[in-house]
């Protein structure tokens, strides 16, 4: 492989273009029940052609750095939401589109607390957690129709960790 990314940590501004990053950062917009509780009001774009907004629990086997990042995917009908269900750092790889191809992929390290909304359409990788367990709720389209679009990269890219 000589392609190679470095993954950089994952911030909204630099993640705005691919979609939300879900976090806790300031103030929250309002106290609930009885003070005791935070809410971050609305920090997702759910966005679906049709069909409805499912919870679905995926368990993916953990990957390790240098990672080789070989299949990107999108999902034209439907927004696509990652919620770790741990509390370890994982990869998202994510592209721009490129005439209805992947363009040139950036790597992003999340952190724990942090959740991504991929906007719909957005080229990315495979969930990718580097530790186990590999828990996340995936909020996404569910309905008739294909929603999902993959292509595989002739060259591998090889995801690296930032210094």
């Amino acid at each position: 492989m000589s392609r190679e990314i470095v993954a950089r940590p994952l911030t909204a501004e630099a993640f705005a273009p691919f979609g939300d990053v879900l976090e806790i950062a300031g103030a929250p917009d309002k106290l609930i029940n009885a003070g005791l509780c935070g809410r971050y009001h609305d920090r997702a774009r759910l966005d679906f052609g049709d069909g409805r907004a499912g919870v679905s629990l995926f368990d993916a086997e953990p990957r390790a750095l240098p990672y080789a990042l070989d299949l990107l995917e999108r999902h034209p009908e439907g927004s696509q939401c990652f919620v770790p269900m741990h509390r370890a750092e994982w990869l998202v790889t994510v592209a721009p589109d490129a005439g209805g191809r992947p363009g040139a992929p950036l790597a992003f390290l999340a952190c724990p607390g942090q959740a991504v909304n991929l906007h719909r359409g957005t080229w990315h990788g495979v969930l990718t957690p580097l530790h186990a367990p590999g828990l996340f709720a995936v909020i996404d389209r569910i309905g008739a129709g294909a929603n999902l679009e993959e292509h595989h990269l002739d060259e591998p890219w090889r995801v690296t960790r930032g210094a």
